[in-house]
């Protein structure tokens, strides 16, 4: 006999579903939400073509890790002066022109590789100038995106757009694959650039926006004062901190999977490819169970407890050659990038005055996608200087070092 849940069961469960996606209420943000989604998409379709295109031009996983590298730097040397901007123009302006600087760089790509011409500089040299786009819309969305919902709604919200980027992750390299079979890397490329096309048309409708004073401040004073800024509020200090370690530890397990799908398990583009969606996989479920937790409290203890296991994960799946045990394990480091991540991400959110969010958020986005490149161009090399799994394995002892010190010290991450 089946019995039919109770009518308590069947409200907690809606409930519980409510709060999952409580941002979709939104109409701004649904919209930016689906531009985002499909733009997204298109990126991962292209950072699939474009690992294996490097691979398959060079051979080294240092180049692998030094393309990473070029196309995270601008983060350094321009987020700082992109969320000063944030803070003065229209951040949908400051959008648009990263979203079409972006598309243009795709397009260049795509002639390249139908015309048999492309080099490794020359993907060295598009991604710099797509990731220079990156540096000023990135603190512009990010700024953005709180505008959008009410503000107890802004960890949900910030976790929701976890999703969208993570369900891209998943579907852009299954569409990668399909795409590279049927037409090569120049096919992937080009739907990459039309992708921008969503975002674009998206913040030309959405109503949201945010029209700064008028300010005789310097750019450097501007950027004073969102240092300054920091500085009084010590935990979103240690909060760019933990981002800048997460980032430069987690994300090369992403950045070296192309040589442990290729030369430790013999794959190919397709298996590659299936690896990365796992990934994304546990990422989506990462996202959608920090969504439906978003109003809980002690994130900041859930952040360094989640690194902690992320840090065992990397070890885990250094030293495997079972490819099962391997599948399962991208899958769980998945959950935990995301909810670390988020959880890293709305804190800082949420401690953070309106006026002064372009600014606070690129300094935090400097750190943050600024472990990134660094993160891969040093794993990269290690990898090459020793092994994949040696390189791995480095990261994760800092990552777990890292979140025990916080854990251990009395950091004001733990009472958030």
């Amino acid at each position: 006999m089946v019995i039919a849940p109770g009518p308590t069961v069947v409200a907690r469960s809606a409930s519980l579903l409510s709060r999952t996606f409580q941002a979709f209420r939104y109409r701004d943000f649904r919209l930016m939400w689906s531009g985002a989604f499909t733009s997204t998409t298109g990126t991962w379709m292209q950072q699939v073509a474009q690992s294996w295109l490097v691979l398959d031009i060079t051979g080294s996983a240092f180049y692998l890790g030094l393309v990473s590298f070029l196309a995270d730097l601008p983060i350094l040397l321009f987020s700082l002066v992109g969320g000063v901007a944030a803070d003065r123009v229209d951040r949908r302006k400051l959008l648009l022109g990263s979203q079409f600087t972006q598309m243009t760089s795709a397009f260049i790509l795509t002639a390249l590789v139908l015309l048999d011409r492309v080099r490794i500089w020359h993907i060295m040299a598009l991604v710099f100038v797509s990731g220079t786009g990156m540096s000023f819309g990135g603190p512009a969305y990010q700024a953005l995106v709180p505008g959008l919902v009410k503000r107890e709604d802004v960890p949900n919200a910030i976790a929701l757009n976890s999703i969208q980027f993570n369900l891209a992750r998943v579907i852009g390299p299954l569409l990668a694959g399909v795409a590279m079979a049927a037409g090569g890397a120049a096919l992937c490329f080009g739907l990459n650039g039309l992708s921008f096309l969503a975002v674009i048309v998206s913040l030309y409708l959405i109503r949201a926006t945010f029209i700064p004073e008028k300010t005789q401040q310097s750019v450097l004073d501007g950027l004073r004062g969102g240092f300054a800024h920091v500085k009084r509020h010590g935990s979103l200090g240690q909060l760019s901190a933990l981002g800048f370690v997460s980032t430069f530890c987690g994300i090369p397990l992403l950045t070296l999977l192309p040589v442990f799908a290729k030369d430790i398990f013999h794959l190919g583009a397709t298996g590659y490819a299936n690896m990365l969606a796992a990934s994304g996989a546990g990422a989506i479920t990462g996202a959608l169970l920090y969504a439906g937790l978003s109003h809980q409290k002690a994130h900041g203890r859930l952040a360094l407890q989640v690194q902690l296991a992320l840090a065992v994960l990397l070890s885990v799946f250094a030293f495997s050659r079972n490819m099962a045990l391997s599948y399962v394990v991208l899958f769980l480091a998945g959950i935990c990038l995301i909810t670390l991540f988020a959880s890293i991400t709305s804190l800082v959110q949420l401690n953070v005055a309106e006026e002064m969010r372009g600014r606070v958020m690129s300094i935090f986005m400097l750190a943050f996608r600024g472990g990134m490149p660094l993160g891969s161009l040093t794993l990269g090399y290690l990898a090459e200087r020793f092994s994949p799994s040696t390189a791995l394995a480095a990261g994760s002892a800092v990552l777990a070092a890292t979140a025990l010190g916080f854990l251990i010290a009395s950091s004001s991450i733990k009472k958030l």
